[in-house]
């Protein structure tokens, strides 16, 4: 009874031996790197805010869409300012049009004046046969000493009056630059490409210069944050290649980072980051570029693996 007993356990317990070392060695092929640190994703966003004031005629900024930089996707109502605009370009119009012709202005009297001169050199002549008075030629090159000093004022005065409605016209046309400055800025536009991730704004609500509209951020290359001790610092340097690991569909998976950021100024680690080293250790945190699959998202927990720097 007793030697069936133990034939009987003998292939059990064999089995469960050979089931235990196959367990461990899966699980030894499947553990991952050891991590030198770890952090979480992030990812450069932006709040759009409304440059101008009226009515949101329409907006396309659903969440999740994905919007490209400086393409238009909404608009706030321009007519008053198109209103505007045409008003003071009316009013422009009108102003050069008050513009003083000088030719046609001083013509008489450069013509009265070219009279005068001929008069004058006619009496030169006379004179010269002693067949005109000395008196008759004061008075001609009085005339024209006269009609020189008219003409000069004349076009002193139109001068003046010219550069007075330039002045007038350049500050118009200022004014219709702010009114059209306005009008572009009631085009919503993203500055950057990305997604969005939040819409604060519908079409007909009432916009005002500082609301929030809509936040865009792009997913396309997330930031990882992570915070290295002291020890480690001296090994790295910009724009070294880093390893990044975090879980997709359960298993690590790899992705490339690149090291953008070290900080110049030890800190207290955070209590939120989780480190093998104590919390009361003096870490510096660092920024690591990575390229996004699409499987990346805001607020993933990742680790990294510093490549030794060259």
């Amino acid at each position: 009874m007793k030697k069936n007993l133990k034939r009987n356990l003998f292939p059990a317990l064999a089995a469960a031996v050979f089931l235990s070392s196959a367990s461990c060695l899966v699980s030894c092929n499947h553990a991952g790197p050891a991590y030198d640190a770890g952090g979480t994703l992030e990812a450069t966003s932006i709040v759009v805010s409304a440059q101008g004031n009226g009515t949101i005629l329409w907006l396309e900024a659903r969440q999740g869409s994905r919007v490209e930089k400086g393409n238009v996707i909404g608009c706030i109502d321009t007519m008053q300012l198109y209103l505007q605009k045409r008003m003071l370009t009316a009013g422009r119009q009108a102003t050069l049009q008050q513009k003083p012709d000088m030719g046609k202005q001083v013509a008489a009297t450069e013509l009265a004046l070219q009279q005068a001169r001929t008069e004058l050199s006619r009496i030169e002549k006379l004179m010269e046969g002693d067949a005109a008075t000395r008196q008759q030629y004061t008075q001609a090159r009085n005339a024209v000493a006269q009609l020189e000093a008219q003409l000069e004022a004349q076009k002193a005065s139109i001068l003046s009056g010219i550069g007075s409605l330039d002045a007038q016209s350049s500050a118009q046309e200022i004014q219709i630059a702010q009114v059209q400055d306005m009008i572009l800025k009631s085009l919503i536009a993203s500055p950057i490409t990305g997604t969005v991730l939040d819409q604060y704004a519908q079409a007909g609500e009432q916009a005002y210069a500082g609301r929030p509209l809509f936040k865009v951020a792009n997913l396309e290359e997330m930031t990882l944050k992570a915070y290295i001790t002291a020890e480690k610092l001296s090994s790295l340097r910009l724009g070294q290649a880093v390893k990044v690991y975090t879980l997709k569909n359960g298993e690590p998976t790899e992705y490339p980072g690149t090291l953008t950021y070290i900080s110049d100024q030890a800190e207290f680690t955070p209590k939120s980051v989780q480190s093998q080293d104590e919390r009361e250790n003096l870490v510096y945190a660092v920024k690591i570029s990575v390229k996004n699959d699409g499987y990346l998202k805001i607020g993933m927990y990742a680790d990294v693996v510093f490549d030794p720097a060259p």
